[in-house]
């Protein structure tokens, strides 16, 4: 009997202790704090599986001069402030937990961004977007088709690029925003 009660008692602790850590103690969930134990590996682990089921095969276009034109005016509008340009890396992707990856710079063995992964799972993180990250999911901000033309384009970033995909993805961008940090219209001194 003691020890169905000493069980039962063990079993209502630590639920009780998790929930009184969360609302008073000091979770981490600044940016800055350091992660919970496990916590990239208890996520990684499901990611990767969804996505090796779920990911689309192929892409339903091909990556002509005309998609990856489509594909970086996209990227330079809806991916760029977090994950940089071709030299310029984002000014806070590292501030962000976890580091938004620089999808223009080359990393192990030269490989640049995720040009190594398959169009299909770059295509599912787009429209998914990945909890716990902050890549949103960019299905309701854009149709199936950008969705592949930004994804085609990142399938390719370590291969040479028509003219005006490398102009898109090495201008700097223009947030509007001086010295002083006010904003000014676009074009604006």
């Amino acid at each position: 009997m003691r020890f169905l009660v000493g069980l039962i008692l063990g079993l209502l602790i630590l639920p009780v202790w998790g929930l009184i850590y969360l609302h008073v103690g000091h979770p981490p969930v600044a940016v800055a704090d350091a992660p919970f134990p496990l916590e990239k590996q208890i996520v990684k682990a499901p990611l990767n599986a969804r996505i090796d089921k779920e990911m689309p095969a192929s892409a339903p276009m091909e990556a002509s001069a005309t998609t990856l034109t489509a594909g970086a005016q996209i990227y330079r509008a809806q991916c760029a402030s977090c994950h940089g340009l071709y030299g310029r890396p984002s000014a806070f992707a590292d501030h962000m937990y976890p580091h938004a990856p620089q999808l223009w710079a080359p990393h192990r063995n030269g490989v640049v961004g995720v040009s190594d992964d398959p169009v299909g799972e770059t295509y599912w993180k787009v429209a998914n977007g990945i909890r716990l990250t902050g890549m949103p999911s960019f299905d309701k901000v854009l149709n199936e088709t950008q969705m592949w033309q930004v994804s085609l384009l990142l399938k390719n970033a370590g291969q040479p690029m028509p003219a005006e995909v490398t102009k898109l993805i090495e201008t700097p961008l223009d947030f509007g925003v001086t010295g002083s940090g006010t904003a000014t219209a676009p074009g604006g001194p």
